[in-house]
């Protein structure tokens, strides 16, 4: 996916894909886990989602398919998922940013980046100017160390959906 920007196509088939596998994994969950899920969805975005996604222009650090996510997707959560997994909605992107900045990525950490999610385990997911995303090391976001795990939203999307499917499959997920 690199090669290309996203299409709103491109996430009505994925949001559906994922939709499904998450669907397939909630419908026999307590059975093999002990316990009921959670809420784990795609959710689509609705007019406050568009709005606030279209409020992320206003941010220099955001990458055109960080714009073209949110006015289709309101948000991802999987909690389930290994420790979970979880694309915020822009709103929170935004609240995130304004009450704690930008954080720092990029080779020298000298470019800016927002936090779009993290995983149960306390990671966050970072965005950069150019999209490529990275995963923190730690819980903090204080001259945190980085790890880049996707090209850019894309990629980090299409990882997510092969993450579900050896979770359906043996409750192990895949990595992300």
């Amino acid at each position: 996916m690199s090669d290309r920007s996203l299409s709103p196509t491109w996430l009505a088939s994925w949001a559906s894909r994922v939709s499904e596998t998450l669907k397939a994994m909630t419908g026999d969950f307590e059975r093999r886990h002990g316990f009921p899920p959670g809420v784990n969805e795609v959710r689509l975005a609705d007019h406050a989602d568009q709005a606030a996604g279209r409020t992320l222009t206003q941010v220099s650090l955001v990458a055109a398919d960080l714009v073209t996510f949110y006015d289709s997707i309101g948000e991802v959560t999987c909690p389930d998922v290994g420790n979970g997994y979880f694309v915020d909605p822009a709103a929170d992107v935004l609240l995130r940013f304004k009450q704690y900045g930008a954080v720092d990525v990029g080779a020298d950490q000298k470019d800016e980046g927002l936090v779009i999610g993290s995983n149960g385990g306390g990671l966050s997911y970072v965005v950069g100017p150019g999209g490529v995303i990275y995963r923190t090391r730690t819980a903090s976001l204080d001259e945190p160390e980085l790890d880049q795990v996707a090209d850019d939203l894309g990629e980090f999307l299409e990882q997510l959906e092969r993450s579900l499917t050896p979770f359906v499959a043996n409750g192990e997920p895949g990595c992300l």
